[in-house]
């Protein structure tokens, strides 16, 4: 792999910003336009945010280049590196890997070069300015088939480039989401909340809405890219964001499993700013796209390559305690938010069970569907600060993940995937309550 030097070309800036058609165009660098131009048109694509990755990068570059030499090599390939202001040198290693390194290990050969770019979009991480870094690269380099890959997957396999690219670049899909093999209690807001609620208001059943690892197609990127609003600074919730774009547009969309996924060890991170970026886009979404899903019944599947859901079982440590202590501290502090969001007799039932013991706590599916739906219409009013009902709303998922983990401490893989069925089912019955409550707030 090389790295690229700026060159004079015929194609100058003002051109290249005519072809993208965007408002802003100044996240751009000279330079990194420069690249691009350089590199020409390419039939694939591989997006790869960063930000202090240098542990990690090295491994998964190898990792990604062996998977386009082995399912691609006489196509036009590049990796596009966006970091978000790295200090520890993953842009340098990013563009001084060689693919010569990985020919010999590999007895695999590309019949044309594998172009490396990495560009510096900010001086902090912001994964919906890299995610428009790699949209606009890909809209100017005419990329046929591409995806992004996270640079925090422990164990990323060569094959995850094919199984995502080869659906678009092949099949004609525009967009492919993965699944994974995960334990049991990995994931609990997009199996309790994203996951079903997603599927009851859309009507599509996609496992992984909103993922650091997913494939597109040029059709796709190139719409998401000039019709988002990136007027917030960081797009944040970008990737959820654009999944949702391509069910409300029509766009032919298939899952991929992908097998285990296992992340680098990080500090625990906060809920509050998960939520930000998973709940705090879909429920600004709801606004724009009550035409499509208001007039939704039911659900439907998608084509899927591999296992929907694969359910690891080993034991794992979860303090329970301190979950049902974080949750009824919350129901109590937060009594006088609760009331502007909630109706009375939700909120007496939470406050009910925020009295009850470890044993005897149960958060119902039918009081959680009820709690989010209430949630998102009175976020649809802006009854209060959109930020504080989002705030608002981690203390109550604890309390369900609690509920979540109580069910299935003994259940086997079947019964959990039973479980989730049934949620996702009850999260479709219940959707007149959030219509009734969406038109009445009109």
């Amino acid at each position: 792999m090389e790295t690229l030097s700026p060159r004079v070309s015929s194609r100058g800036r003002a051109e290249v910003h005519a072809e993208l058609k965007l408002e802003d165009e100044t996240f751009l660098t000279d330079d990194f336009l420069r690249h691009l131009i350089n590199v020409g048109e390419v039939d694939i694509l591989v997006g790869l945010p960063t930000h202090n990755n240098a542990k990690t990068i090295g491994s998964i570059l190898q990792t990604i280049q062996n998977g386009v030499l082995k399912a691609f090599p006489r196509e036009r390939a590049v990796i596009i590196n966006a970091d978000g202001g790295s200090h520890d040198g993953t842009p340098d290693l990013v563009t001084g890997i060689s693919i010569d390194d990985v020919r010999p290990a590999s007895n695999l050969y590309a019949l044309r070069t594998l172009h490396s770019i990495s560009t510096k979009y900010a001086s902090s991480p912001a994964s919906g300015v890299a995610l428009r870094t790699i949209l606009a690269a890909a809209e100017l380099l005419r990329a046929k088939a591409c995806i992004v890959m996270s640079p925090e997957s422990a164990n990323i396999d060569s094959e995850w480039v094919s199984k995502l690219l080869r659906p678009v670049y092949c099949d004609g899909f525009d967009l492919v989401t993965p699944t994974y093999r995960r334990h049991k209690f990995e994931g609990l807001l997009t199996t309790n909340l994203l996951y079903p609620m997603i599927r009851a208001l859309y009507g599509v059943r996609i496992r992984e809405a909103y993922t650091p690892e997913f494939g597109f197609s040029s059709r796709l990127g190139g719409q998401f890219l000039n019709q988002n609003n990136w007027n917030d600074g960081t797009g944040a919730g970008a990737e959820l964001r654009f999944t949702l774009a391509a069910i409300t547009s029509g766009y032919r969309i298939c899952q991929s499993f992908l097998g285990e996924k296992e992340h680098v060890e990080r500090r625990g991170a906060d809920l509050v700013p998960v939520l930000r970026q998973t709940v705090g886009a879909l429920f600004p979404a709801l606004e724009s796209d009550f035409p499509v899903w208001s007039r939704v019944t039911g659900s439907q599947p998608v084509p899927t390559t591999g296992s929907e859901q694969e359910v690891r079982l080993e034991p794992m440590r979860v303090n329970r305690k301190r979950l049902r202590e974080m949750f009824s501290t919350g129901v109590a502090e937060l009594e006088s938010v609760f009331q502007s969001i909630l109706s009375p007799s939700t909120l007496g039932e939470l406050q009910r069970i925020a009295r009850l013991g470890e044993e005897e706590f149960h958060y119902s599916a039918e009081l959680w569907i009820r709690t989010v739906y209430e949630f998102a219409a009175s976020y649809q009013k802006s009854v209060i600060s959109r930020d504080h009902i989002i705030q608002a709303l981690a203390p109550l998922f604890r309390g369900r993940a609690l509920t979540f983990l109580m069910e299935n401490r003994n259940s086997s893989a079947n019964e959990v995937e039973k479980h989730i069925e049934g949620l996702c089912l009850e999260f479709e019955r219940l959707k007149p309550y959030l219509l009734e409550m969406w038109k009445s707030r009109e």
